[in-house]
């Protein structure tokens, strides 16, 4: 028996485990995180991206064309609202009336009509109606043309086209 009044003790070696070898086994793999386990997590994962892109694909498109087919819907209603106004002017005697007189140049029992003659034959009102449909040249519009002019090719004088 060994002396124990000095505090000597013997300490023996513990018995080799065997899960501290395995478990060491698999820490020692060089860049060894991934397990078999991550690897059918992640593979799963793909498939379902994979699978789930197409439905989720037609359902935005289905989404975008209603809300398309609700706005065409809206403006249809306004159009619709619209023409409704317009038929009710057109229930009005008065509204008949002088569209009557504006576009026929009926007249009244008593009334004198003149109708203005341009010099080409053309009653007056659409040379005046062809005239006001132009829009005025604003200076922008000048300036921005002869930018373009200036941009462009030099223009040849008469005098150097008869020289050559």
């Amino acid at each position: 028996m060994p002396d124990t009044s000095r505090g000597d003790f013997e300490v023996a070696d513990p018995p080799p485990r065997r899960e501290a070898n395995r478990l060491s086994a698999v820490s020692a793999r060089p860049g060894g995180s991934l397990t078999g386990r991550a690897l059918i997590l992640f593979t799963v994962i793909g498939l379902l991206v994979v699978a789930l892109s197409v439905p989720v694909r037609n359902w935005l498109a289905q989404r975008a064309e209603v809300a398309a087919l609700r706005a065409d819907i809206a403006a249809s209603s306004e159009r619709i609202e619209e023409l409704q106004t317009e038929l009710d002017r057109w229930s009005d005697p008065a509204y008949i009336s002088s569209e009557a007189r504006r576009r026929l140049h009926f007249l009244l029992p008593g009334e004198i009509g003149y109708v203005t003659i341009a010099r080409d034959g053309s009653p007056a009102e659409s040379v005046l109606s062809d005239e006001a449909a132009q829009v005025p040249t604003g200076w922008h519009s000048v300036l921005w043309e002869s930018l373009e002019r200036a941009d462009g090719p030099p223009l040849v004088s008469q005098d150097a086209s008869d020289d050559a």
